[in-house]
């Protein structure tokens, strides 16, 4: 039987592909033993339980950015974490660590190469992180989402995706979809969102301008996030909800999408080849754009910078797209040709590598 330690969490965008991973192992071998590393503040504290897999928790001991006391605090709780994890490899008889970024990955590699198991890493941003850029120094194998990403080693593998994700027939789901948001299978749609938090420059532009694209012949379906401030203005063909809980369905009505560029919504848009308008988040170090960079090379999507998002970008840029079947149908196939559905089996595959080098590397009668 084999022991897997995925380790990753803090965000969504590590904590879903880990458990896209962790559900692709235990489906093909349910005697496998999937064991998830995070920390008891993350997002993993409440969806690895409720996906069903055991969650193992060390301290979130982020590296210091500046000389304080923490500071000074951080080696011996590193080494502390370093400890927990190889505690674990050992007492579980670990035989792979599988990280995907986060605060909880890096004691996790240190920890696997000092007891001399294999690593395989997960790199879900086209600009990586820490953790992941000192892990690719000594992994056994690194799976990347996007090409060009900068570590040592990488393959294009691209995103793990959710089962429902990567078998979705939109075709087949339309008028479910269409029904599920109260909206006209035969007319197209526009899916805006900024992610499950929301983001307001593409709330208040979307909003704003609703009349303009209800006008034109489309719908909307504006997925705002919890925090917006967004009231619903009842304009017919206009669908405003806070959080989609069966976003498969809204990827599987859209025929084009404005949205953050994250690196599973890019992911998801372009395995599904809906093309997109992407308004990247200002803030932070840039990752969104490198993201987004490959689909928009390929042609199927559009890049605008969030302070020029606003509604008179939308009447002269974004109208004379959704006016444009032909470009649409262009932009769609675009995407889908560097988009990935199998980027699970992909990232297994590679996992699978690692434990067969390590097991040619294993000494006779070890």
């Amino acid at each position: 039987m084999t022991t897997y330690l995925l380790a990753g969490g803090g965000t969504a965008g590590h904590v879903n592909p880990l458990l896209a991973v962790a559900d692709r192992l235990r489906e093909r071998d349910p005697d496998a033993s999937v064991l998830v590393l995070g920390t008891a503040e993350g997002l993993e504290a409440r969806l690895v339980p409720a996906r069903g897999y055991e969650l193992l928790t060390i301290a979130k001991v982020p590296f210091p950015r500046r000389p304080n006391r923490a500071a000074l605090a951080f080696p011996a709780r590193f080494r502390a974490s370093i400890e927990a994890v190889r505690g674990i490899i050992d007492e579980r008889g670990v035989d792979v660590v599988v990280g995907f970024g986060g605060y909880v990955s890096t004691p996790a590699y240190l920890a696997a190469r000092r007891t001399g198991i294999p690593v395989a890493i997960h790199e879900a941003n086209a600009r990586p992180g820490l953790a992941n850029r000192l892990g690719a120094r000594f992994a056994a194998t690194v799976g990347v989402a996007f090409e060009g990403t900068p570590l040592r080693g990488a393959r294009l593998v691209g995103m793990p995706l959710r089962h429902e994700i990567e078998t979705l027939d939109p075709k087949a789901l339309r008028g479910e979809a269409a029904a599920t948001f109260d909206l006209d299978p035969s007319r197209p749609v526009l899916l805006a969102t900024g992610g499950s938090l929301g983001a307001r420059r593409i709330n208040r532009t979307i909003a704003d301008s609703a009349v303009a694209i209800t006008g034109a012949g489309w719908q909307v379906l504006h997925v705002t996030g919890a925090k917006s401030e967004i009231v619903d203005p009842g304009i017919a063909g206009y669908r405003v909800v806070e959080y989609a809980d069966r976003m498969d369905l809204a990827l599987a009505v859209a025929d084009a999408a404005v949205s953050r560029a994250g690196a599973a919504t890019v992911s998801e848009l372009a395995a599904l080849g809906i093309p997109a308008v992407f308004v990247p988040y200002p803030v932070g170090n840039g990752e969104q754009r490198f993201n987004a960079a490959g689909v928009v090379a390929a042609g199927g999507a559009v890049l605008v910078d969030d302070a020029e998002f606003v509604p008179e970008w939308v009447s002269t840029e974004v109208l004379p797209l959704l006016a444009d079947t032909g470009r649409l149908r262009t932009m769609a196939a675009a995407a889908a040709s560097v988009g990935f559905r199998d980027g699970t089996d992909r990232m297994v595959a590679l996992v699978d590598g690692a434990l067969g080098e390590a097991a040619g590397n294993r000494p006779q009668g070890a």
